[in-house]
């Protein structure tokens, strides 16, 4: 049975487990897009706290689209699995030829996203990093190991729901996990909601720019970044 009935309202009642984090001047929300922006803004708006995103691209192996070698994230980052590397034997040439197609998908996101704005800096900074949930954990597993890079105090993982196998995972991987829910048996991520639609690279702009408005269109309040 479903849990939520949408995104946003998965992110409210995502909040309600976050309140620790409430007014707090050094915490930062990051949403990996898209299906994660929504739930991140309903977050940061509930804690007072700037919201961006996070922009992921799987590195995949060459004739294993989805056996990932590595990842690159926003703020130029890149982290390789050695292990896969070794084991297929994949050449430093691939990897790159691989990495420069990636970082043009993620800067055409930057682009699509941000604009011409910077992205917030992380550093010694409380970081939740948001999601609609978590199947494999696969992507949100690359967003930690990137983001580790950048320097942030905590890493906070945060997701609606999750397989209960994979948030246990995350105990290791992230300073904190949040899992709202952990539906047992667990079939997929769109299960635990009513509505589960596919965003577009628009609807995750219009969050952001609500955001960073102190009062939205519909009354609410926004989460300007700081």
């Amino acid at each position: 049975m479903a849990i939520y009935r949408d995104r946003l309202d998965a992110g409210r009642r995502l909040a309600e487990h976050l309140q620790e984090y409430a007014g707090r001047q050094d915490v930062l929300v990051l949403a990996l897009p898209r299906g994660g922006v929504p739930v991140g803004y309903e977050v940061a708006r509930a804690l007072s706290a700037p919201l961006d995103v996070f922009v992921v691209r799987k590195l995949g192996t060459p004739g294993q689209p989805e056996l990932a070698m590595g990842a690159i994230a926003t703020g130029g980052v890149r982290v390789l699995n050695p292990d896969v590397l070794r084991v297929l034997h994949i050449s430093e040439a691939t990897i790159e030829a691989v990495t420069r197609r990636e970082l043009q998908e993620l800067e055409r996101r930057e682009r699509m996203y941000r604009g011409d704005r910077s992205p917030v800096d992380v550093k010694g900074r409380i970081v939740i990093l948001v999601d609609d949930g978590l199947a494999t954990g696969a992507t949100m597993r690359a967003a930690v190991q990137a983001l580790r890079q950048q320097g942030p105090q905590k890493i906070v993982v945060a997701v609606p729901t999750a397989s209960p196998d994979v948030c246990r995972e995350f105990e290791s991987i992230a300073d904190q996990i949040v899992c709202a829910a952990m539906p047992v048996p667990f079939y997929a991520v769109g299960a635990s909601y009513e509505r589960f639609d596919q965003m577009t690279d628009q609807e995750v702009r219009e969050y952001l720019e609500k955001a960073r408005r102190p009062t939205s269109t519909d009354g609410q309040e926004g989460t300007c970044a700081r």
